[in-house]
């Protein structure tokens, strides 16, 4: 066990237990920019047949590539001005999202719209999760699981209320609506987030391999450890970006899309009720996975869910066509790729410090907007590789299943096999340079003759 020192006061509530709240809420409230898209497909596509669904779902994968790849950049204005003006400006970008697809005539005005949005998501979930690493170096997987299952399991919240709005108001005033309502609320938020610091006292666990010294993200982008890391990412993240986006075409395509479901005395379209179970699960493993790996080990808790997700995508696949095994398998999907969100960001700053935590993690979560790409690409598939706005359907989701299936084992295998132990080396050959390096300074902090 070793002992974090106290870095200077921080401004504000100073609970570190306050800010993973705030976070977590805040995360919460973005949540629907992701997982409240599939949603609006069907009623977009029938207020304009003449858009495919690849082409609308391509909004889906702008506004995911948008939302990661920008993340690393808005982690470095977050080390420089704090938490608080980037998760604002965030909550405006979010609320003007909405606003415009509400608005919205052309599939131009979606892409727009999904741009702004991912760039406002993106400034909420890189600041709040770059936070929960750095308030909590002895719980990492932990934290940063309980911050990502707000934006996994927030729309579990809204889900119903947003399906309810779009049947009977159209989809444009449930953009309207939830889209002012989410802006605000994280605006309101972003004014009480402080600079994260490390209390007196902390105790880290044992059992997991830290890296004492920090790398750059420029340092860590030229280390192949780093590349191994983000392949994983990006193969895991497929099948559950896939699922995300496409889950509610894919059960409208295998004839469940008018089926009811009772359960808790609650009665809801079949789709409906599946997507708030797979929120629910979604939120729910990503801090449950994190507690495991702090104890468990990050590459053998790896193997574990990923050998799940590829279970789970198959089982969706061939069972799927009847109601409970579609919800059982579709929630099992979301179950094991929400882990991801917990164990990259720990993994990330367990392998090259805390103290570019935020900049770092933001640069391997945009393995999360490599894997969107996978979206219209499975739409496509859908539809027999056709370019007409005419969809064959069940067919053909086959080969994305199989295909998303193969690479979520060999995430598995790589992450057990060859993750584990190369990862373990560049760890402790980088503690051995950075003790060799303190060995040689004197007490005033000069290098030794």
């Amino acid at each position: 066990m070793k002992t974090i020192p106290s870095d200077a006061p921080a401004t504000g509530i100073k609970n570190r237990w306050w800010q993973l709240i705030i976070g977590i809420v805040c995360m919460a409230m973005v949540a629907n920019l992701q997982y409240g898209w599939t949603l609006f497909v069907g009623p977009i596509n029938a207020a304009h047949p003449e858009w495919t669904k690849a082409a609308i779902q391509a909004t889906f994968a702008m506004f995911i590539i948008t939302e990661t790849w920008l993340v690393p950049f808005e982690g470095m204005i977050v080390d420089k001005f704090g938490p608080r003006p980037v998760v604002a400006v965030g909550a405006i970008l979010v609320a003007i999202s909405w606003i415009l697809n509400s608005q919205a005539t052309s599939l131009d005005s979606f892409y727009i719209a999904a741009v702004c949005g991912g760039i406002g998501a993106g400034c909420v979930y890189g600041t709040c999760v770059g936070n929960a690493l750095k308030w909590f170096p002895d719980k990492r997987g932990l934290a940063a699981g309980l911050t990502a299952a707000g934006f996994g399991a927030g729309a579990a919240i809204t889900v119903i209320p947003i399906s309810n709005m779009i049947r009977t108001d159209g989809y444009q005033a449930a953009f309207h609506f939830f889209g002012i309502l989410q802006g605000v609320v994280v605006f309101i938020l972003a004014m009480v987030l402080v600079r994260p610091v490390a209390p007196a006292g902390i105790k880290i666990q044992a059992r997991q391999t830290m890296a004492k010294f920090n790398m750059t993200t420029g340092q860590m982008m030229k280390t192949p450890v780093f590349w191994l890391i983000y392949l994983l990412f990006v193969g895991v993240a497929m099948g559950g970006v896939m699922a995300t986006a496409q889950l509610k075409p894919i059960g409208n395509d295998w004839g469940l899309s008018k089926e009811m479901v009772t359960l808790f005395g609650t009665t809801l379209p079949a789709l409906t009720m599946a997507l708030s179970i797979d929120s629910l699960c979604n939120g729910f493993t990503r801090p449950l996975c994190g507690f495991v790996s702090d104890r468990l080990g990050r590459e053998n808790t790896m193997f574990i869910v990923f050998t799940g997700e590829a279970i789970a995508l198959l089982g969706l696949y061939h069972f799927g066509h009847n109601v409970a095994a579609f919800m059982f398998f579709a929630a099992m999907i979301f179950a094991c790729w929400g882990e991801i969100f917990s164990i990259f960001p720990a993994i990330a700053a367990d392998t090259f410090g805390s103290k570019n935590a935020t900049g770092n993690s933001g640069m391997l979560y945009t393995a999360k907007g490599t894997a969107s790409l996978v979206v219209p690409w499975a739409s496509w598939m859908a539809s027999g590789g056709s370019t007409s706005k005419e969809v064959v359907g069940a067919d053909h989701w086959g080969t994305v299943f199989y295909f998303a299936a193969a690479v979520s084992f060999g995430a598995a295998l790589l992450a057990k096999f060859v993750l584990q132990n190369y990862r373990k080396k560049f760890i402790e050959q980088g503690n051995a340079q950075f003790n060799a390096q303190a060995a040689a300074m004197d007490a005033d902090g000069r290098v030794a003759a």
